[in-house]
């Protein structure tokens, strides 16, 4: 089959055609034609730094996470899934995984659901690391029901994702952002915009939590924003976050009897641990989409086989709105 392939690993690492073997439907796993995949911020790690991350593949490598895709072939023991059905999922790109930069890819059958029917392939791929994510996270933490969130960085790839679950589940909503896109993108999922730019911790808290600070904070931003979501949060409340590789003083944290929520997706992947979490999430997103609580962002920009290298840069550089996405 054709792959887009990785032959070295640094930032202008070029992404190269080649025939790749053909995957094979081994016990508990389908192969799925792939229509479309997703870049994410991990991915775009992976090609920079290689060897430096625990979880960059072998050379030569085809990377890619998400993908949606039409099951082609299924192995022993699969069950829930048929020849044509159309699925999605995160399942490849990472250590001993190839990934969805390809015709086909191997799926753990755990990993996987049936794609929306309301999202074309291009939206569906652009779903499942964020979405697993964003409720893993906001779930972690005990949203619902006369809860107040806060999204810090609401605007973003996790962000938008995590707002939209949040305001499904009975939060109240609060999102950071800036610019006036950002604030009008926050303000349409269904949260209340709050530009980081013009606005201090201190006083958005005042102002909409009345002093007392955030049930939940989810923050998608992390390292050193870490301390503006310790301030933001109320006693004995919960931050949520996705970037943790940072030192940092946890003196705030202690002082207001916070539970912190470190959330790695990759875990189940990159360790076999819990697998099934990630196929059950899904299923939950894929409701949510069908009902029409959720809708991923994705960049207007198309990107095809040939485009893969400029559909990297094009999410590093910071120009992109939404996710970008790769049709195969």
């Amino acid at each position: 089959m054709k792959a887009m392939v990785l032959n070295s690993y640094g930032p202008e690492a070029p992404f190269e055609f080649a025939d790749v073997p053909d995957p094979v439907a081994t016990p508990g796993h389908v192969v799925v034609k792939v229509a479309a995949a997703s870049v994410n911020t991990v991915d775009t790690m992976i090609r920079n730094m290689g060897a430096d991350l625990p979880l960059s593949p072998q050379l030569p490598a085809v990377l890619g996470m998400d993908f949606a895709g039409t099951v082609v072939a299924i192995g022993d023991g699969v069950t829930g899934f048929a020849i044509g059905d159309e699925v999605y999922g995160c399942a490849g790109g990472l250590m001993d995984l190839p990934g969805a930069l390809a015709e086909y890819i191997k799926a753990d059958a755990r990993l996987i659901a049936h794609k929306p029917k309301t999202l074309s392939m291009r939206e569906a791929a652009a779903l499942p690391l964020v979405g697993i994510t964003a409720y893993e996270g906001l779930t972690r933490a005990g949203v619902g029901e006369q809860k107040t969130v806060l999204v810090q960085g609401g605007a973003g790839g996790v962000g938008h994702v995590a707002v939209q679950i949040a305001h499904h589940l009975g939060a109240t909503v609060s999102a950071t952002g800036r610019g006036a896109d950002q604030m009008a993108l926050i303000e349409g999922l269904g949260a209340r915009p709050l530009d980081f730019t013009t606005q201090k911790v201190e006083d958005y808290v005042a102002e909409h939590t009345d002093g007392v600070g955030f049930d939940i904070v989810f923050d998608s931003v992390g390292g050193p924003n870490m301390t503006n979501s310790f301030e933001a949060a109320k006693f004995n409340g919960h931050v949520a976050t996705t970037v943790a590789m940072v030192e940092i003083d946890l003196t705030p944290a202690h002082f207001k009897g916070l539970s912190l929520h470190v959330i790695f997706m990759l875990i189940p992947m990159m360790h076999d641990v819990g697998r099934q979490t990630h196929g059950d999430i899904l299923r939950t997103l894929t409701d949510l989409a069908d009902d029409g609580a959720l809708k991923p962002i994705v960049d207007e920009q198309e990107f095809g086989w040939a485009d893969v290298s400029a559909a990297y840069a094009h999410l590093t550089n910071g120009s992109a709105v939404g996710k970008v996405v790769v049709e195969l």
